[in-house]
């Protein structure tokens, strides 16, 4: 039992570190190709890799890249809007209707309507419109992949005849505007919903490399307000619901359109906290580029509750948590005073 040649006995690192030294030098064989194994699977790594470097550059995905709609949007692109009194003017426009510019002061502040966590409906639709806007107005020239399933030409969303050149006009800012808010009207749908719906309609062009123009952008956006209802609220609006807002769609088109949908998202529908946050940022500076200002309201006394009651709870829950996370160490100043107790002697 106790000899070294036991082998139960091991011995240390150093020692197996110095015997291995005086070895000959080991030739490892050669691994086997995958041919040769019979294997041409590409290996999980590599796929990882490639999925990460992907995701830097999709904004849907990652939140330190660019949004593509903000990109299209730039100063050197022609925006819808260029009378530079038409600017000047939503400067001053107040919620009384007369032309003086807003200032918050000591006894009046006036904040818009409109947060990351509360976004204002009418508005958050106007720049989702905007922005789908200046996704067809300057998509690429060369185009991307064709999908029947959001061809209006093959899939009419109604009865009436499809004009021949119904791919050549690009619409609207209006024409969209109103497109998604008779949906998000009837359907009852909230202003994050919008968000996500963006998100949607950027992953789906970057994911299945096509692109948004005046052929296909209602059934587009009738596929990411479809998924975009069903992934944030809590009662979705069912497909057959939307064949009572769009009278002339089967619901066997919608279930096809989800479907193709989703498949061309490779099923990831979602939407991290950072990249909605970074969606909603670069919307609000969308509209300001092109004038669409958040109307501006005098903060009342029963908001100005709220929103202290809000910080306070924050304030709460952030120095809990920071309690909860500090290590607990002894001080001096905890130390409780020498007593002097009698003891019993036996």
């Amino acid at each position: 039992m106790g000899s070294t040649s036991s082998c139960c006995v091991s011995s240390s690192p150093k020692l197996r570190r110095n015997a291995h030294s005086r070895l000959e030098s080991h030739n490892p064989e050669p691994e086997l190709s995958r041919e040769d194994t019979g294997c041409n699977l590409q290996h999980i790594s590599d796929r990882e890799n490639i999925d990460e470097l992907n995701m830097e550059y999709n904004p849907s995905d990652h939140p330190r890249a660019s949004t593509i709609f903000l990109s299209k949007s730039q100063p050197g692109v022609e925006l819808p809007i260029k009378n530079v009194r038409e600017k000047r003017k939503s400067l001053f426009i107040n919620h009384h209707g007369s032309r003086r510019r807003k200032h918050s002061s000591c006894s009046t502040i006036f904040l818009d309507d409109n947060t990351v966590s509360q976004p204002n409906l009418k508005f958050t639709i106007k720049c989702v419109s905007l922005a789908i806007y200046y996704h067809i107005k300057n998509r690429d020239t060369d185009g991307g992949m064709q999908q029947d399933i959001f061809d209006e030409k093959l899939h009419p969303l109604s009865k009436s005849e499809v004009p021949s050149d119904y791919d050549k006009h690009n619409p609207e800012q209006k024409q969209i505007y109103r497109f998604v808010r008779m949906l998000f009207s009837a359907a009852q749908l909230t202003a994050e919903c919008a968000i996500v719906t963006l998100v949607y309609v950027e992953r789906l062009l970057t994911y299945a490399d096509i692109d948004i123009g005046p052929g296909n952008w209602k059934r587009m956006l009738l596929g990411a307000i479809l998924l975009a209802s069903k992934v944030w609220d809590d009662q979705a609006v069912w497909n057959v619901d939307y064949c009572q807002i769009l009278k002339d769609i089967t619901v066997e088109d919608m279930n096809e359109l989800e479907r193709q949908f989703l498949e061309l998202l490779q099923f990831n529908i979602n939407v991290p906290s950072s990249v909605y946050a970074k969606y909603y940022f670069d919307l609000r500076s969308l509209s300001e580029t092109n004038n669409l200002s958040f109307p501006l309201e005098p903060l009342s006394q029963d908001k100005a509750q709220r929103l202290e009651a809000i910080s306070r709870l924050c304030d709460d829950k952030y120095k809990d948590a920071r309690r909860a996370g500090k290590k607990r160490s002894a001080s001096v100043d905890n130390l409780v005073g020498v007593r002097w107790v009698p003891a019993i002697l036996s």
